[in-house]
């Protein structure tokens, strides 16, 4: 429902260093019995800072931004299932200019959700498809998310974007070692000449990530949480409009930091 949150993304030590700040808010809307409508928002500001001067100028990059209108609607499909629908039109650019038609992507999802909390072993089940119009796949893709608490001080969470076991040292004292994707895919509103005679029209990170973290709950639906960890694939480049790689600013493996303040229901 709210996050606010700061990265220290994947950077190695001669290249790169990059930082991410993110605040999302969503808003549920009852629409009647078990249907909620849900508005919001969701905006990264992100600051690439190369270490070395790179070959060509990179002040269009110094900034990023990454916007999220979010639009979503929930609603009981039967006695043991939830739709979980949601449409995000994105602005990703370096927006040095009024926002011009290669700034606009969009997310869609659509799900089928399954929970049982008073269970013995309480679990979530998540299937779908999402569209992501940054992926340069024109088809949605599967969204599938496991979630057990298979023991009164364990559970596990199998999916993508996020794979996860959790250690309950208490309610309020929660330890958690994750693997994960993470990313960016943004505009740049005025192209960039680089080496070899090519045009950079875009940049994008794309990690998998390996992190272990501390939640601590301040009440039962607000927490704190931090992760560290390190990358395990990462590729940080310059892209054509074709979405072709023309420069390569970073794929060295490096350290990852995040930490924030979020609400949520579950």
């Amino acid at each position: 429902m709210a996050r606010i949150e700061y990265s220290s993304l994947p950077d190695s030590k001669s290249e790169t260093e990059s930082r991410r700040y993110r605040i999302l808010i969503n808003a549920p809307i009852k629409t009647g019995l078990d249907e909620y409508m849900v508005l919001g928002g969701d905006y990264s500001n992100i600051e690439i800072r190369p270490r070395n001067p790179l070959p060509f100028d990179a002040s269009s990059l110094r900034t990023l931004h990454v916007i999220d209108f979010n639009m979503g609607y929930i609603f009981k499909w039967n006695e043991n299932w939830r739709f979980v629908g949601i449409f995000s039109p994105r602005i990703a650019s370096n927006l040095e200019s009024t926002i011009v038609p290669n700034d606009f992507k969009v997310n869609a999802t659509a799900t089928l959700w399954k929970d049982r909390k008073d269970a013995e072993k309480p679990f979530r089940l998540v299937l779908g498809l999402s569209y992501n119009s940054a992926t340069g796949l024109p088809i949605p893709l599967p969204l599938i998310n496991y979630y057990r608490r298979f023991h009164p001080k364990w559970s596990y969470t199998l999916g993508i974007p996020k794979s996860q076991f959790r250690y309950y040292l208490s309610e309020k004292h929660i330890f958690d070692a994750s693997l994960f994707l993470d990313g960016y895919f943004v505009n740049i509103q005025n192209e960039i000449p680089v080496p070899d005679d090519k045009i950079a029209n875009a940049i994008s990170l794309s990690l998998v990530v390996g992190s272990i973290g501390y939640q601590f709950k301040i009440s039962k639906y607000v927490s704190w949480q931090s992760w560290i960890g390190h990358s395990i694939i990462q590729k940080g480049v310059l892209r054509d409009n074709d979405r072709n790689k023309v420069f390569e600013i970073n794929s060295d493996p490096g350290f990852y930091f995040r930490s924030g303040i979020k609400m949520s229901i579950f």
